[in-house]
């Protein structure tokens, strides 16, 4: 499937983190070859953080990793969507998706999501 991919000129790849029961969008990430070949071997999402240039387990620090159930790619093989089990939430504010804010013909955001977590509890030191 790597092989078949179109990344981009920085070796990376969209990915779309969706969940299987609800069809929500949890988040957008990247990866590049080495995380989804991590996270087809393991069956948990692998993302490349470019703020840190490295490979991380999505959930890792957290601890609610998601565990992959089906993967889907665009017409153009150069996305991939990931359905997801997501242990409580996806997103690092606290909120089960990353997508927790509406934002209005203004630019004006209203949170239309409840938290799942403290991050003040959570992601410590």
């Amino acid at each position: 499937m790597i092989e078949k991919l179109n990344f981009d000129e920085k070796g990376l790849i969209p990915a779309i983190i969706q969940d299987y029961k609800t069809n929500k969008v949890l988040t957008l990430c990247y990866m590049n070859k080495e995380a989804l070949s991590k996270t087809l071997e393991e069956g948990k999402v692998y993302v490349f953080r470019r703020s840190k240039k490295k490979i991380m387990l999505k959930g890792e620090t957290s601890g609610y990793t998601q565990a992959v159930k089906e993967i889907f790619v665009d017409c153009a093989d150069n996305s991939v969507l990931f359905k997801v089990e997501q242990r409580s939430a996806a997103c690092h504010e606290g909120y089960f998706t990353c997508y927790f804010r509406r934002a209005d013909k203004n630019g004006n955001y209203e949170i239309i999501e409840k938290r799942v977590f403290d991050p003040k509890d959570v992601y410590k030191g």
